[in-house]
Protein backbone atom coordinates (compact mmCIF):
# COMPACT_ATOMS: atom_id res chain seq x y z
CA UNK A 1 0.00 0.00 0.00
CA UNK A 2 2.78 2.51 0.59
CA UNK A 3 4.27 1.55 -2.74
CA UNK A 4 1.03 2.16 -4.14
CA UNK A 5 0.60 5.63 -2.42
CA UNK A 6 4.03 6.80 -3.64
CA UNK A 7 2.59 6.22 -7.42
CA UNK A 8 -0.53 7.48 -6.75
CA UNK A 9 1.00 10.93 -4.84
CA UNK A 10 2.61 11.62 -8.35
CA UNK A 11 -0.94 12.52 -9.24
CA UNK A 12 -2.76 15.17 -7.10
CA UNK A 13 -5.81 14.50 -8.75
CA UNK A 14 -6.54 11.12 -8.35
CA UNK A 15 -7.42 11.55 -3.94
CA UNK A 16 -8.74 8.58 -2.43
CA UNK A 17 -8.77 6.58 -6.13
CA UNK A 18 -6.87 3.40 -4.29
CA UNK A 19 -9.58 2.72 -1.37
CA UNK A 20 -12.31 3.51 -4.30
CA UNK A 21 -11.15 0.60 -6.44
CA UNK A 22 -10.02 -1.81 -3.74
CA UNK A 23 -13.86 -1.55 -2.06
CA UNK A 24 -15.74 -1.41 -5.80
CA UNK A 25 -13.57 -4.78 -6.14
CA UNK A 26 -14.60 -6.36 -3.10
CA UNK A 27 -18.23 -5.48 -4.26
CA UNK A 28 -18.17 -6.95 -7.52
CA UNK A 29 -15.92 -10.83 -6.24
CA UNK A 30 -18.46 -10.71 -3.56
CA UNK A 31 -21.38 -10.80 -6.52
CA UNK A 32 -19.62 -12.82 -8.56
CA UNK A 33 -19.43 -15.32 -5.51
CA UNK A 34 -23.18 -15.64 -5.04
CA UNK A 35 -23.12 -16.84 -8.50
CA UNK A 36 -23.39 -20.58 -9.78
CA UNK A 37 -20.72 -19.82 -12.34
CA UNK A 38 -18.35 -18.54 -10.14
CA UNK A 39 -18.96 -19.48 -6.67
CA UNK A 40 -16.05 -22.11 -6.58
CA UNK A 41 -13.56 -19.16 -8.34
CA UNK A 42 -14.62 -16.65 -5.92
CA UNK A 43 -14.12 -17.55 -2.65
CA UNK A 44 -13.32 -15.63 0.46
CA UNK A 45 -9.71 -15.70 -0.44
CA UNK A 46 -9.90 -14.70 -3.69
CA UNK A 47 -12.46 -11.75 -2.29
CA UNK A 48 -9.31 -10.84 0.45
CA UNK A 49 -6.71 -11.22 -2.27
CA UNK A 50 -8.21 -8.90 -5.20
CA UNK A 51 -8.59 -6.22 -2.44
CA UNK A 52 -5.11 -6.35 -1.13
CA UNK A 53 -3.93 -6.26 -5.08
CA UNK A 54 -6.07 -3.80 -6.36
CA UNK A 55 -3.77 -0.50 -4.85
CA UNK A 56 -0.64 -1.64 -7.19
CA UNK A 57 -2.59 -1.30 -10.53
CA UNK A 58 -1.02 1.38 -11.57
CA UNK A 59 2.35 1.37 -9.83
CA UNK A 60 4.20 1.45 -13.22
CA UNK A 61 3.08 4.87 -13.20
CA UNK A 62 6.36 5.84 -11.54
CA UNK A 63 7.70 5.73 -14.56
CA UNK A 64 5.99 7.59 -16.59
CA UNK A 65 7.06 11.47 -16.47
CA UNK A 66 5.29 14.00 -15.18
CA UNK A 67 4.77 15.79 -18.55
CA UNK A 68 2.49 13.21 -19.36
CA UNK A 69 1.26 11.46 -16.16
CA UNK A 70 0.22 15.29 -15.50
CA UNK A 71 -0.92 16.57 -18.92
CA UNK A 72 -4.20 18.73 -18.83
CA UNK A 73 -5.35 17.16 -21.88
CA UNK A 74 -5.75 14.69 -23.85
CA UNK A 75 -2.36 12.81 -25.04
CA UNK A 76 -1.32 12.91 -28.77
CA UNK A 77 -0.42 9.53 -29.97
CA UNK A 78 2.95 9.12 -29.15
CA UNK A 79 2.40 10.12 -25.60
CA UNK A 80 -0.29 7.40 -25.33
CA UNK A 81 2.06 5.06 -25.93
CA UNK A 82 4.26 5.82 -23.55
CA UNK A 83 1.79 6.00 -20.90
CA UNK A 84 0.55 2.72 -21.60
CA UNK A 85 3.94 1.21 -20.75
CA UNK A 86 2.95 1.77 -17.40
CA UNK A 87 1.08 -1.98 -17.24
CA UNK A 88 4.04 -3.55 -18.49
CA UNK A 89 6.28 -1.39 -16.04
CA UNK A 90 3.66 -2.40 -13.14
CA UNK A 91 3.64 -5.85 -14.01
CA UNK A 92 7.45 -6.82 -13.95
CA UNK A 93 8.09 -4.99 -11.20
CA UNK A 94 5.78 -7.77 -9.21
CA UNK A 95 7.09 -10.13 -11.21
CA UNK A 96 10.30 -9.85 -9.76
CA UNK A 97 9.48 -10.42 -6.65
CA UNK A 98 7.32 -13.33 -7.66
CA UNK A 99 10.91 -14.60 -9.47
CA UNK A 100 12.81 -14.10 -6.10
CA UNK A 101 10.25 -16.69 -4.39
CA UNK A 102 7.46 -14.33 -3.62
CA UNK A 103 4.61 -16.00 -4.00
CA UNK A 104 1.82 -15.13 -2.13
CA UNK A 105 -1.33 -15.18 -3.45
CA UNK A 106 -2.15 -11.48 -3.76
CA UNK A 107 1.09 -10.84 -5.44
CA UNK A 108 0.43 -13.26 -8.44
CA UNK A 109 -2.69 -11.65 -8.73
CA UNK A 110 -1.38 -7.82 -8.49
CA UNK A 111 0.48 -9.05 -11.27
CA UNK A 112 -2.10 -9.97 -13.05
CA UNK A 113 -4.04 -6.82 -12.39
CA UNK A 114 -0.74 -4.57 -12.84
CA UNK A 115 -0.63 -6.38 -16.17
CA UNK A 116 -4.29 -6.64 -17.52
CA UNK A 117 -6.67 -4.27 -16.11
CA UNK A 118 -6.06 -2.01 -19.48
CA UNK A 119 -6.88 -5.06 -21.76
CA UNK A 120 -10.24 -5.75 -23.13
CA UNK A 121 -12.75 -8.11 -23.81
CA UNK A 122 -12.52 -7.62 -27.38
CA UNK A 123 -8.49 -8.01 -27.52
CA UNK A 124 -7.99 -3.94 -28.76
CA UNK A 125 -6.62 -3.33 -25.08
CA UNK A 126 -3.22 -3.11 -23.77
CA UNK A 127 -0.32 -4.01 -23.37
CA UNK A 128 -0.58 -7.48 -25.45
CA UNK A 129 -4.58 -7.87 -26.52
CA UNK A 130 -5.98 -10.03 -24.79
CA UNK A 131 -9.54 -11.28 -24.88
CA UNK A 132 -12.11 -12.98 -23.11
CA UNK A 133 -10.87 -15.45 -20.53
CA UNK A 134 -7.55 -15.13 -21.62
CA UNK A 135 -7.41 -11.68 -19.39
CA UNK A 136 -7.08 -12.84 -15.44
CA UNK A 137 -10.73 -12.80 -13.65
CA UNK A 138 -9.20 -10.30 -11.22
CA UNK A 139 -7.77 -7.86 -14.11
CA UNK A 140 -11.73 -8.24 -15.97
CA UNK A 141 -12.97 -7.16 -12.57
CA UNK A 142 -10.30 -3.96 -11.66
CA UNK A 143 -10.99 -2.81 -15.53
CA UNK A 144 -14.66 -1.84 -14.51
CA UNK A 145 -14.02 -0.87 -11.07
CA UNK A 146 -11.06 1.47 -12.44
CA UNK A 147 -13.13 2.68 -15.33
CA UNK A 148 -16.12 3.29 -13.25
CA UNK A 149 -13.87 5.41 -10.67
CA UNK A 150 -12.15 7.75 -13.41
CA UNK A 151 -15.54 8.37 -15.05
CA UNK A 152 -16.88 9.14 -11.94
CA UNK A 153 -13.95 11.14 -10.07
CA UNK A 154 -12.25 14.35 -11.66
CA UNK A 155 -8.73 13.73 -13.17
CA UNK A 156 -6.37 16.20 -14.67
CA UNK A 157 -7.73 16.04 -18.48
CA UNK A 158 -11.47 15.68 -17.49
CA UNK A 159 -14.06 16.93 -15.35
CA UNK A 160 -16.27 14.47 -12.94
CA UNK A 161 -19.31 12.77 -14.35
CA UNK A 162 -22.32 11.41 -12.97
CA UNK A 163 -22.95 7.33 -11.55
CA UNK A 164 -25.81 7.13 -14.37
CA UNK A 165 -23.49 8.44 -16.73
CA UNK A 166 -20.68 5.83 -16.07
CA UNK A 167 -23.48 2.78 -15.46
CA UNK A 168 -24.36 3.75 -19.17
CA UNK A 169 -20.94 3.43 -20.25
CA UNK A 170 -19.55 0.20 -18.62
CA UNK A 171 -23.46 -0.97 -19.60
CA UNK A 172 -22.77 -0.08 -23.38
CA UNK A 173 -19.28 -1.62 -23.14
CA UNK A 174 -20.45 -5.08 -22.12
CA UNK A 175 -18.37 -7.21 -24.47
CA UNK A 176 -16.22 -5.13 -25.76
CA UNK A 177 -14.36 -3.24 -23.85
CA UNK A 178 -15.53 -5.41 -20.75
CA UNK A 179 -16.50 -9.15 -19.85
CA UNK A 180 -20.73 -9.42 -19.82
CA UNK A 181 -20.50 -11.50 -16.83
CA UNK A 182 -18.88 -8.62 -14.74
CA UNK A 183 -21.30 -5.78 -15.97
CA UNK A 184 -24.36 -8.17 -14.98
CA UNK A 185 -22.43 -8.24 -11.42
CA UNK A 186 -21.92 -4.39 -11.79
CA UNK A 187 -25.63 -4.12 -12.59
CA UNK A 188 -26.61 -6.38 -9.42
CA UNK A 189 -24.87 -4.00 -7.16
CA UNK A 190 -24.19 -0.72 -9.34
CA UNK A 191 -26.90 1.47 -5.90
CA UNK A 192 -23.31 0.06 -3.56
CA UNK A 193 -21.12 1.69 -6.05
CA UNK A 194 -23.05 5.19 -5.90
CA UNK A 195 -23.40 4.67 -2.34
CA UNK A 196 -19.06 3.66 -2.34
CA UNK A 197 -18.39 6.65 -4.29
CA UNK A 198 -20.02 9.16 -2.59
CA UNK A 199 -18.65 7.84 0.77
CA UNK A 200 -15.02 7.81 -0.39
CA UNK A 201 -14.78 11.03 -1.85
CA UNK A 202 -11.55 12.51 -0.48
CA UNK A 203 -12.43 15.28 1.58
CA UNK A 204 -9.19 17.30 0.37
CA UNK A 205 -9.14 16.71 -3.42
CA UNK A 206 -9.63 19.29 -5.52
CA UNK A 207 -12.45 16.74 -6.85
CA UNK A 208 -14.38 17.58 -3.90
CA UNK A 209 -13.77 21.12 -4.05
CA UNK A 210 -15.30 21.22 -7.81
CA UNK A 211 -17.87 18.93 -7.45
CA UNK A 212 -20.51 21.06 -6.05
CA UNK A 213 -19.34 23.73 -8.95
CA UNK A 214 -19.86 21.26 -11.95
CA UNK A 215 -23.15 19.31 -12.44
CA UNK A 216 -23.41 15.81 -14.78
CA UNK A 217 -24.78 17.77 -17.28
CA UNK A 218 -21.90 20.22 -18.04
CA UNK A 219 -19.56 17.70 -17.55
CA UNK A 220 -21.08 15.90 -20.73
CA UNK A 221 -21.33 19.09 -22.53
CA UNK A 222 -17.56 20.00 -22.05
CA UNK A 223 -17.41 16.68 -24.13
CA UNK A 224 -14.33 15.44 -22.82
CA UNK A 225 -13.30 12.19 -23.95
CA UNK A 226 -13.76 9.10 -21.50
CA UNK A 227 -10.04 7.99 -21.44
CA UNK A 228 -8.46 5.87 -18.88
CA UNK A 229 -4.69 5.88 -18.62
Amino acid sequence: LALAKLAENRDPETGAHLDRVAEFCRVLAETLSRSPKYSSIVDQEFIDAIVRSSPLHDIGKVGIPDNILRKPGKLTPEEFEIMKQHATIGGDTIRQLIDKGKSQRFLQMSMEIAYGHHEKFNGTGYPKGLAGTDIPLSARIMAVADVYDAITSKRVYKPPMSHEKAADIIRSESGEHFDPDIVEAFELCEDRFKQLAAELIDENSETNKRRKHLSSDKAKAADIPVMVY
